[in-house]
């Protein structure tokens, strides 16, 4: 019988400011840990944050200054990878004896990508998944990622990937997880609506895995005093994002959660011999799958614009 003692994470960053989040980041893997969890879910965009609200200045045709600065303050904030902010939260995984699975805003050159890192209880970065495709005005701010980041790692607490935010409604993007064999499937994400829970019980049934989704529990304060928040700063008790972070089973049963309206650390107990009992009557990729009428074709290969920079 192999257990996975798994936590998810539903808290905000300190944002645009990377020590102070480091910081957090820290004292909630030992909350997580004190309380058994040697699995260790965070949100989307957590290092330095999920720039809720804000515009940076951008109308058709258009930007401003403002903008341009605060996009600069947001790449400042932002984690190279690998890099020193990297170093540090293996230190924290290691410390704490736990796997970590973080969203951060990753810097290359001058492009950030919203990235999910995956760290082991020895300190090593693991690997990364960024994000395919930003949604909306996400894709003003953040870089597309491509095929060579959809890793699904064989761990010691299992098969373990991501899939970040409105990925999750990507089907071709489940069925390559699917086809990977994930056992846990952690879905960092930003969305905080009822119909998010919905969609994180489909996967879990679908993919016969359990389903770790961690969001931001945000408020007014959790941004700096002078953050340009266009829709007049989230409701009328200045929470910008309520959460909804929840643990799903393989038979899509809910295990912990949802949360709402709160700090905290959800905890689940996973089972991962239930996986086979879920397959046993579906499974998307063997017996119920039919390849002689439907395939998917995945390119994995990295994608640089310029390639090849050798004598």
């Amino acid at each position: 019988m192999t257990r996975v003692a798994a936590a998810v994470v539903q808290a905000a960053p300190v944002a645009f400011d990377v020590e102070a989040t480091v910081a957090k980041v820290e004292r909630l893997t030992g909350d997580a840990a004190a309380g058994g969890a040697g699995l260790v879910v965070f949100p989307e965009a957590f290092i330095s944050c999920y720039p809720r609200g804000i515009t940076f200045g951008a109308t058709v045709g258009a930007r401003s200054a403002e903008g341009r600065a605060w996009f600069r303050r947001y790449w400042e904030s932002s984690v190279d990878v690998p890099g020193p902010v990297v170093d540090r939260l293996g230190r924290i995984a290691r410390e704490h004896h736990v796997f970590l699975v973080i969203g951060v805003i990753e810097r290359d050159g001058g492009t950030l990508y919203c990235t999910a890192l995956f760290l082991g209880p020895d300190g090593a970065l693991l690997g990364k998944h960024r994000k395919l495709m930003p949604t909306a005005a996400e894709r003003l701010v953040w870089g597309y990622g491509d095929g060579s980041t959809l890793p699904v790692l064989d761990t010691a607490v299992g098969r373990l990937g991501a899939v970040i935010c409105w990925e999750n409604y990507m089907p071709l993007l489940r069925m390559v997880m699917y086809a990977k064999g994930i056992q846990i499937w952690c879905a960092p994400t930003a969305d905080a609506r009822d119909t998010w829970i919905a969609t994180m019980r489909h996967i879990a049934c679908e993919g016969r895995c359990f389903v770790l989704s961690a969001n931001q529990f945000a408020t007014r304060g959790d941004y700096p005093p002078d953050y340009p928040l266009e829709d007049g700063g989230g409701d009328a008790g200045g929470v910008l994002c309520r959460g909804g972070s929840v643990v799903v089973s393989p038979l899509g049963d809910v295990l912990a959660g949802p949360a709402f309206g709160e700090e905290t650390v959800l905890h689940a107990d996973l089972d991962l011999d239930r996986i086979a009992e879920a397959k046993y009557d579906f499974d998307v990729v063997g017996h119920y799958a039919r390849p002689d009428v439907f395939t998917l074709n995945v390119d994995e290969r990295p994608r640089p614009p310029v390639a090849d920079l050798g004598p």
